[in-house]
């Protein structure tokens, strides 16, 4: 299944099923291999976790509750990189896109650090809503304007809401494929990934829409709870620390992309 027809939505819905079924069997496969090879982490990939598709690799601990292989879906380190990825002065920032594991903990984050986070769907805003502090609740807006410079944008953020975004926003991705770059009076920055170190060889281009040696969160925090020995899943609704995989991102010499924008 060519990638983008995920990206540009033209997928034959028709083939959904049976392709996501695909998807799990090879998944699990891969489990029972790496179970059976002593292997202690297993990073899930891009097109292989969700909570439709797999419940964010619970799907796979459930059934196998005595797995001794780890699974990461690295959820934790996407949100550690789009909230390091934010200017520190945002006072307010816009969300759209399909709420997900990732969004819930960057709202959860921005909200109790006094930072105002807007939504224009009423679902979006009653759902973020249970999972926010009481202290929290005061910092998530609606109904609100999209006048906000900073987007965070997730999967299903449509055209006509890129469209309302004022001139010059930073467009901040928090989904695991690029969103279509519909403004060029805006800015983007790629899907959460970090520069490997110089220690790590051999290393071309992790995604095809990725510069070279750059590598998505998504595979970095496998590598991370590897060389960390942190004897944990991370999926299903379980999210690791997500300042210490931060600084252990650091420390093994994963660095943050430049972000080079100006805002009007």
């Amino acid at each position: 299944m060519p990638i983008y027809d995920y990206i540009y939505g033209t997928v034959d819905k028709a083939s959904d099923t049976l392709y996501e079924n695909s998807l799990k069997k090879e998944e699990e496969e891969a489990i029972l291999q790496a179970e059976s090879s002593k292997v202690k982490v297993l990073s899930l990939g891009l097109s292989n976790q969700g909570d439709l598709l797999n419940g964010y690799g619970e799907l796979y601990i459930k059934r196998y509750p005595q797995l001794k292989t780890k699974i990461v879906d690295g959820s934790s380190l996407v949100v550690a990189i789009v909230l390091n990825s934010i200017p520190k002065e945002t006072k307010h920032v816009f969300l759209c896109g399909r709420l997900d594991k990732v969004s819930y903990a960057i709202v959860n984050s921005l909200c109790e650090r006094g930072t105002k986070v807007t939504t224009l769907y009423k679902d979006d805003y009653e759902n973020l809503q249970l999972r926010l502090s009481s202290k929290s609740k005061n910092n998530l807006v609606f109904p609100g304007s999209n006048s906000a410079m900073i987007w965070l944008v997730g999967d299903q953020c449509d055209e006509v809401e890129q469209k309302n975004a004022p001139k010059g926003s930073l467009l901040i991705p928090f989904s695991q494929f690029p969103p279509k770059k519909l403004r060029k009076d805006c800015f983007y920055l790629s899907t959460p990934a970090m520069i490997a170190p110089s220690s790590l060889v051999n290393v071309h281009s992790c995604e095809n829409w990725l510069p070279r040696r750059v590598m998505s969160a998504w595979r970095i925090a496998g590598i991370l709870h590897a060389l960390e020995g942190w004897d944990v899943h991370e999926c299903g609704e379980v999210m690791f620390s997500i300042e210490k995989i931060w600084q252990a991102s650091l420390h093994h010499g994963f660095r943050p992309l430049k972000i080079n924008h100006r805002l009007a």
